[in-house]
């Protein structure tokens, strides 16, 4: 370790971003305290990918994250690569598995591995934990920053970190505190909304097929228009519909309701059959299992609950005879299984949402140190900030690589 620098820095948040940064300043020689309002640390990281926690991903690049202005983690994303957080992290004894499409979670493939040897690090490298702290103030007073919560903390801080998360999943943490302490400073708070989240459908069918899930292909249409489309899981709830097809269009979708744009998706059923294709196998099973009911005949390609729901929905009776089946009638089923359009009329909210979009204007973060232009020795890290990742450890990552970035400069930086 380096000899101690005079600078004392002030961690708001003990998630990802926070706990990266606190190791990293703490490595360079500077005094570090963290703050975390829950009673312990990183409890996202230890509720995450359903408690393996997806970390990181290798195929890092801007077009995997939205925002107002999106580019502004290109220099995190090259300054901090995926190659130097797995370097990082077999410093402090957590080891990675890659997978094939470029996630990647802990070799022990449990979350609690993540958090445990960021919290062990954190403490070995002189960090001051502070738990069950919750810092609703920080006022800058000359060059000296303050915090306060319940009662003003009598430590004076040269530097101070945001790095408080989202709204998403209060349950674990996830309030609008560091938005309010950005504001208190002068920073734009764009609307926030949440990503990563299942979605309400204006709709009473899918609460007849609760619980079928299938591999579908997902359109999305905004205004009417396509606006995306994934392939993927789904599934029916008694809500809507989830699924990781459902998460991977959720923020684009998300940022549309809040805008008042309407939103739609189209479900494509059977994306290995073309449409022709199709009508043509429907009407040969029909003459030659012409006693079946429809129901029955679509049973061999979708699921029971599905086909009978389906094709009411197309108004065409289940218990219809196989050999009756029409032209007409065939093209109509066969729409409906091809793109089966429902209206979203909002999401399943911040409480079921893994991350959120919106946050602290990144127009008013500098890009290459992650401090605020408002105010000098304020910086900000993490899901605080206006970029949102997609699915696949995009988000961990932002995290991890701008936490890195702005403790550097906390911990070396004379203003």
């Amino acid at each position: 370790m380096q000899n101690k620098t005079p600078f004392t820095i002030a961690i708001i948040g003990g998630g990802a971003a926070g706990l990266m940064a606190a190791i990293t300043a703490a490595k360079e020689g500077a005094t570090v305290h963290l703050y975390e309002q829950n009673i312990a640390l990183a409890k996202k990281i230890l509720a995450s990918g359903n408690g393996r926690c997806n970390i990181s991903n290798a195929r890092l690049s801007t077009t995997d994250y939205f925002g107002e202005k999106p580019e502004f983690v290109d220099f995190c994303l090259k300054n901090f690569t995926f190659e130097q957080l797995q370097k990082f992290c077999k410093s402090i004894g957590l080891f990675l598995n890659l997978l094939d499409d470029g996630r990647a979670y802990p070799l022990s493939n449990e979350a609690k591995s993540v958090a445990l040897s960021f919290e062990s690090a954190a403490k070995s490298c002189g960090v001051q934990l502070f738990t069950e702290q919750t810092v609703t103030r920080v006022e800058k007073t000359e060059a000296k920053f303050y915090l306060h919560g319940e009662e003003k903390v009598p430590q004076a801080y040269d530097r101070v970190l945001i790095a408080t998360g989202s709204e998403a999943a209060p349950q674990l943490g996830g309030s609008a505190l560091g938005y309010a302490i950005a504001e208190s400073f002068g920073h734009t708070v764009l609307a926030t909304y949440p990503s990563l989240v299942q979605l309400h459908l204006d709709s009473s069918v899918h609460e007849k097929i609760s619980g079928a899930k299938l591999e579908a292909e997902v359109t999305l249409y905004l205004n009417g228009k396509k606006e995306q489309t994934i392939k993927g899981d789904i599934l029916f709830t008694k809500y809507g519909i989830s699924g990781f097809a459902i998460l991977d269009i959720s923020q684009k979708a998300s940022q549309a309701l809040l805008n008042y744009e309407r939103v739609s998706i189209g479900l494509d059923l059977l994306p290995l059959f073309d449409r022709q294709a199709l009508s043509t196998q429907l009407l040969a099973l029909s003459q030659s299992l012409g006693g079946y009911t429809m129901a029955t005949l679509l049973s061999g390609l979708l699921s029971i609950k599905i086909a009978a729901t389906l094709l009411e929905d197309a108004k065409v009776e289940p218990s219809t005879l196989a050999k009756e089946l029409s032209i007409k009638t065939a093209k109509q089923i066969v729409s409906k299984i091809k793109d089966w359009r429902f209206e979203v009329k909002e999401t399943h909210g911040f409480k079921h949402a893994e991350v959120s979009g919106g946050g602290v204007s990144t127009a008013e973060v500098n890009a290459k140190s992650m401090e605020s232009l408002k105010c000098k020795g304020l910086y900000f890290a993490g899901e605080v900030l206006d970029i949102v990742g997609r699915r696949g450890g995009y988000n961990f990552h932002f995290a991890w690589a701008s936490g890195y970035l702005a403790a550097k400069e906390m911990a070396n930086t004379k203003f």
